[in-house]
């Protein structure tokens, strides 16, 4: 059984703050076997965590986080860039081809962009796999409805940290009962529904944090845009 952390953010997202090193450093000290960094509608920081990992004693899954008309689907197994903007059928569609797999991430709080207010039931069955506890939810029920919804069609079920800093990384984890360490194994079992989920509420005040350091490096790299 592998300790997975499925949903982090390096400095290349627009609210991320810290350098893959250190999202690497964190999933190592807290005992992770595997990790995926999986940036806003970014993939190059995920694609040399991927690489990097191995230095790490981990399992480097590349992905992204991509931003979708409906809102966020989670990309993994994937090594080119899926455009933001495409509906939420064309990003599973892009995706797949791929070879990779699409799992919803907080899919019932529409405040963080969660997909369930804009599509039908059916069409988020459709995922792969449904992330059912996000440690950054500042109360259970979005998760507890995720993990429903999952429950009542028999969907995979996931966990992620979404640490914006490296300190959060490893406060949800999906335990994976894959056949091997390996990106293709890991993907294969989550896909497969061989997972089982824990987490810890990421507490409200660094989650503030999180929020207002990432409004800040917005209007900076808003500015830096119109320079």
């Amino acid at each position: 059984m592998l300790s997975v952390e499925l949903h982090t953010h390096s400095a290349l997202s627009y609210d991320g703050r810290d350098p893959i090193d250190l999202l690497l450093s964190q999933a190592a000290a807290v005992g992770l076997d595997a990790v995926a960094v999986t940036d806003h509608d970014e993939i190059d920081a995920s694609l040399e965590a991927a690489e990097l990992a191995p230095e790490y004693g981990l399992v480097g899954i590349p992905g992204m986080e991509v931003t979708t008309a409906a809102g966020h689907v989670l990309a993994f197994g994937i090594d080119e860039l899926v455009p933001a903007g495409l509906s939420f059928d064309d990003t599973l569609d892009r995706i797949h081809e791929q070879g990779g797999i699409a799992v919803i991430p907080h899919p019932f709080q529409k405040s963080r962009h969660g997909v369930a207010h804009k599509i039908t039931r059916d069409q988020l069955a459709s995922a792969d796999a449904i992330e059912v506890y996000n440690s950054r939810l500042l109360t259970g029920r979005a998760n507890r409805q995720a993990e429903r919804f999952a429950e009542r069609r028999n969907l995979p079920m996931t966990a992620g940290s979404d640490a914006h800093i490296s300190e959060m990384v490893g406060q949800a984890v999906t335990h994976v009962d894959a056949d091997e360490a390996s990106v293709e194994a890991i993907l294969a079992a989550i896909a497969d529904g061989r997972t089982s989920v824990e987490g810890r509420r990421t507490p409200w005040t660094i989650s503030f944090r999180q929020a207002a350091g990432g409004a800040r490096r917005r209007i900076v790299r808003g500015l830096a845009d119109l320079l």
